[in-house]
């Protein structure tokens, strides 16, 4: 399954990686901010989340990183790239 339908048909959650600051200034609705350098201490609460987990930034750069790390921990996550992009996609949601 891909992204843009993961998000669409509101699977999972999404993860918005970015600075609590950045967060502030505009975010997708029901999205989760822990910034990219808590993502490790943060782990347990990663894992309690509805999978797949759908990780933005502003560019796609940290949520990749973040998805490298929690896929290297056996969760299941995408990298969604811009929190721009996924706001696109979640509304155009069923």
């Amino acid at each position: 399954m891909n992204i843009e339908n993961i998000i669409k048909e509101k699977k999972g959650t999404i993860v918005d990686v970015r600075s609590i600051e950045e967060y502030r200034g505009g975010h997708v609705a029901g999205s989760i901010n822990i910034p990219l350098q808590e993502v490790g201490a943060r782990l347990e609460e990663f894992q309690a989340m509805e999978a797949p987990l759908i990780l933005c930034c502003a560019s796609g750069n940290r949520s990749g990183m973040a998805t490298q790390m929690l896929s290297q921990q056996g969760l299941e996550c995408y990298n969604g790239g811009s929190w721009l992009e996924v706001n696109y996609f979640q509304s155009q949601a069923i």
